[in-house]
């Protein structure tokens, strides 16, 4: 990662929130307290996924307590990442720092804050950023007003469509977003987003302003929204010139502990620290496991860790986890630390003891004559709804 003019001095991730919320705070944004992992009662979503999620209702025009600018730092999951991790950008658990206009400035005011904030609040080299901007369909035409302030700020622009404009599902709110990228390769930038992977997103401007309709078709929204977010991990990594979201601070204790404690390569490491991180944070608010919703989300979680672990070296146990880890991780995400840490070593614990005697019960269950050869989906449905073992259990046992 090219680190030479990115920043002027190295942020902890603390500070990046800081430098991040006082920014907006100063432009007449007042913080909102970011929720919990869990949306409120009647939503269908598993789990927050976006800083915008708990603001709904807000951005489709009931006013909010707080006023029309709003900032705020929200832990979120996507187990749409879940495959994904592993690699330099992508967690399970992680906070979104996001920015809000409800019905107040437009997309060249938002754009403008960002530029600034990046450029002289982070210290990032204005030349290491490239823009992309919505170029226009058949319903809506070419953001022009936000392609000619990139342009009169000499930051490079693409033009794309569905990459530039977002929606939260086939319906609902929706509108033309920029994207904010930095360089992070060797060499001084060259290409563009979409044709060269050492750009990385990391803020996105949602220019909020209009509804899709069950057939199709656009109509206004009763305000025209700004809606922001970047990852903070991603963005501080990146800052701090680290080549990997895992390699920035908040990882740091998970980086000098869990080796010495399991001796792992680094793909596994990463799984190992997101997943037993991520599960912290779900049972701090409040799920426990369980073989359906979120309490599903949570034991994938925990039987992946333990699946990598076992791999190697069957007498690994949760149990042996420092308590440093638990703590750090629940004080990082606001939680009540004093009370959840035993809680959570203690639901940890209980799952690993579940699932060995469920990886036993599998041996002996496909030991059996009948399933000696190739399983077909109506063994694998008999083997889940009679004896409980999941299909990835199933092929992970026949496997190993």
């Amino acid at each position: 990662m090219n680190t030479t003019h990115t920043t002027h001095t190295e942020l902890s991730t603390e500070d990046v929130v800081r430098t991040f919320v006082e920014y907006y705070e100063e432009r007449g944004h007042h913080r909102i307290t970011g929720s919990t992992l869990l949306p409120p009662p009647g939503d269908p979503v598993l789990f927050t996924t976006s800083g915008m999620h708990p603001l709904t209702p807000y951005l489709e025009g009931r006013p909010h307590p707080l006023g029309r600018r709003l900032v705020n730092v929200q832990r979120c999951l996507r187990t749409t990442d879940l495959d994904e991790v592993g690699d330099s950008t992508h967690l399970t658990v992680f906070e979104m720092l996001g920015t809000w206009s409800l019905g107040d400035y437009e997309g060249q005011q938002s754009l403008t804050w960002g530029y600034d904030l990046l450029t002289g609040g982070f210290g990032i080299d204005p030349r290491l950023l490239h823009a992309t901007v919505f170029g226009g369909d058949d319903q809506v035409g070419p953001d022009t007003a936000s392609l000619e302030l990139w342009q009169d700020r000499g930051v490079p622009v693409e033009l794309t469509v569905e990459d530039n404009w977002w929606s939260n599902g086939p319906t609902g709110p929706c509108g033309p977003d920029s994207e904010i990228f930095l360089w992070t390769g060797d060499t001084p930038p060259e290409s563009t987003p979409t044709g060269d992977d050492r750009w990385v997103e990391i803020w996105n401007h949602v220019m909020m302003r209009h509804r899709r309709l069950a057939d199709g078709t656009l109509v206004p929204l009763p305000q025209r929204n700004i809606d922001t977010g970047l990852g903070l991990e991603r963005l501080a990594s990146l800052l701090q010139g680290r080549t990997s979201v895992f390699e920035c601070d908040i990882f740091d204790p998970w980086r000098r502990l869990v080796p010495g404690l399991w001796p792992l390569d680094e793909p596994t490491l990463r799984l190992v620290c997101d997943h037993l991180r991520s599960a912290m944070v779900v049972i701090g608010d409040g799920v426990r496991p369980a073989n359906t919703g979120r309490g599903y989300v949570l034991r994938r979680l925990v039987r992946r860790v333990l699946t990598v672990l076992w791999r190697d070296d069957s007498s690994r146990q949760l149990v042996d986890l420092p308590s440093e880890l638990t703590r750090h991780t629940l004080e990082h995400f606001r939680q009540d630390v004093d009370m959840d840490a035993e809680v959570v070593r203690r639901v940890l614990v209980e799952e690993e003891r579940r699932f060995r005697q469920l990886l036993e019960r599998g041996r002996q269950v496909l030991a059996r004559p009948r399933f000696q050869g190739p399983l077909g989906e109506e063994d694998l449905h008999y083997l889940h709804d009679t004896h409980g073992l999941p299909r990835d259990l199933v092929l992970t046992l026949r496997q190993g």
